[in-house]
């Protein structure tokens, strides 16, 4: 559905995006993530048509994409950063999708209108004008906007951005709804809790280059050899957290109060041996519980390595 082929843009002597290539197909909810500054904003453009390419090539729908290409430009919607306030103030709700319908030639504008704006929470207030919109309500605007032509592809950007948890949960319900109705979606966001909630893949880039690109779960194999292991006990003698580091899976050990934090290795899951163990010291296991790695952790992590990675070649010149 949307894939980049050595996808580069340069200012000058400084590289914004550098021969990025993605891959993704039809139905997928894509994460895209980075720092500020790694090229995610420039790529959204290129993508978009806004912003030509200094290389590479960009493919939507299986064809070479170019902005004059207004038959897949109508296949495309998008949700920006900022919000439809500006030029658009005096309008109301309805009026403000009304006016896009049109642009579109959306067919049974009304009964469209209607249903975008009762899935966004904003039917109530369709005829209150636009200057009088919070940041949340702009945002429920924008999404109902980037859907009214139903399109194939819907770009996010910060979809989720000044909602309130209530507003967080109900755009994240909608995603997933546009999703299961088969719409592909490419969503950049800095609430990476959220994107781990509903994203298939995710990519990270840095300093303009893909640094990382995988499910979840591959994601996080790939950046930690290691997980956590919670253990609490009916009690807990002084001295079996170093007891423990016997047993040639564990990497540390841990205890505070009643409880074991154990670092063990990834390769299987050791609560059997573990419950033995303790057993066997008359100590009972009340609960064994695994730390799953956060996206936030593992986002961090894979940044934090590739400074590392980055700062030893200069240091190697």
């Amino acid at each position: 559905m949307i894939k980049t082929v050595n996808l580069t843009k340069k200012y000058g002597k400084f590289t914004a995006v550098d021969h990025l290539h993605l891959n993704i197909p039809a139905g997928e909810i894509y994460g895209f993530l980075g720092p500020n500054g790694a090229g995610k904003t420039t790529t959204i453009m290129m993508l978009l048509g806004i912003t030509e390419p200094t290389e590479g090539e960009i493919f939507l729908f299986g064809k070479k994409y170019t902005s004059s290409k207004l038959t897949q430009r109508k296949r495309i919607g998008v949700v920006p950063e900022k919000h439809p306030r500006g030029m658009w103030k005096w309008m109301t709700a309805k009026e403000y999708l009304e006016f896009f319908g049109r642009l579109f030639k959306v067919m049974d504008m009304n009964r469209r209108i209607s249903y975008l704006l009762e899935k966004v929470g904003l039917l109530a207030v369709q005829g209150k004008r636009i200057k009088g919109f919070s940041r949340g309500m702009l945002q429920k605007l924008s999404i109902a906007r980037a859907l009214i032509h139903d399109p194939d592809i819907l770009f996010l950007d910060e979809p989720i951005s000044g909602l309130d948890p209530i507003g967080i949960k109900k755009v994240r319900d909608l995603i997933l709804s546009e999703n299961r109705e088969g719409r592909t979606i490419f969503i950049s966001s800095h609430l990476l809790s959220e994107m781990e909630k509903i994203c298939h893949r995710v990519a990270i880039i840095f300093n303009g280059s893909l640094v990382a690109e995988d499910n979840m779960e591959n994601l996080f194999l790939k950046i930690k050899k290691e997980k956590e292991m919670i253990i609490e006990l009916e009690s807990l003698p002084e001295g079996v957290a170093d007891q423990m580091k016997i047993l040639d899976f564990i990497y540390d050990a841990k205890s505070l109060g009643n409880t074991l934090y154990l670092k063990v290795s990834r390769d299987s899951d050791f609560r059997k041996d573990i419950s033995r163990f303790l057993i066997q010291k008359d100590l009972v296991p009340l609960k064994i519980e695994e730390k799953a790695l956060s996206l936030e952790e593992a986002f961090t992590t894979i940044t934090q390595e590739n400074v590392a990675i980055l700062a030893g070649l200069r240091g190697g010149k």
